[in-house]
């Protein structure tokens, strides 16, 4: 599950793998140490190949560097591809919901923030990350089936299409 932050991969994720009854892996829940520290590339790398070695998973979360290690043992790849103003507005929402209560994707010590430099981020997903994953892809499973979720009618659509 790959997309904008705000675009719904962590709720999205969290339904299909109770739907599915699979392990839940939140990437930002590996990658953050506390105070928003992140980890040696190499570190972050190993624990992520672990991670998707294991037999069944549903895994959220971009990470590019990792897209090699995880995209070829994936059975879909979901994009969550939700437009920039409803991405935007679900992440100054979501600070506002969880601004005494820590987020249950995150790490403990890392309490959701808002700046400049995360809203360029949001803001730029479709230009400059978009096309990377979609590089990856190519590269490294060009076979795997994509679902491209753009609002709330595709997200359902999907997780009718999938056990309770």
């Amino acid at each position: 599950m790959v997309g904008s932050s705000g675009a719904g991969k962590s709720t999205l994720a969290g339904d299909l793998a109770r739907r599915l009854d699979l392990p839940l892996i939140h990437l930002d829940r590996h990658y953050w140490r506390p105070g928003w520290a992140a980890p040696t590339v190499d570190d972050f790398r190993a624990e992520v190949a672990a991670l998707a070695a294991r037999p069944a998973w549903v895994m959220d979360g971009n990470y590019a560097s990792t897209l090699d290690l995880r995209l070829p043992r994936a059975d879909l790849l979901v994009l969550c591809d939700t437009s920039r103003p409803r991405c935007l507005a679900r992440i100054v929402r979501r600070r506002w919901a969880h601004r005494a209560a820590p987020r249950p994707d995150l790490p403990e010590g890392c309490p959701e923030r808002l700046d400049l430099g995360f809203l360029r981020y949001v803001w730029r997903y479709p230009r400059d990350s978009r096309p990377r994953v979609l590089a990856a892809l190519a590269e490294h499973a060009p076979g795997l089936p994509v679902r491209r979720l753009r609002g709330r009618r595709d997200t359902a659509r999907l997780l009718a299409g999938v056990g309770k």
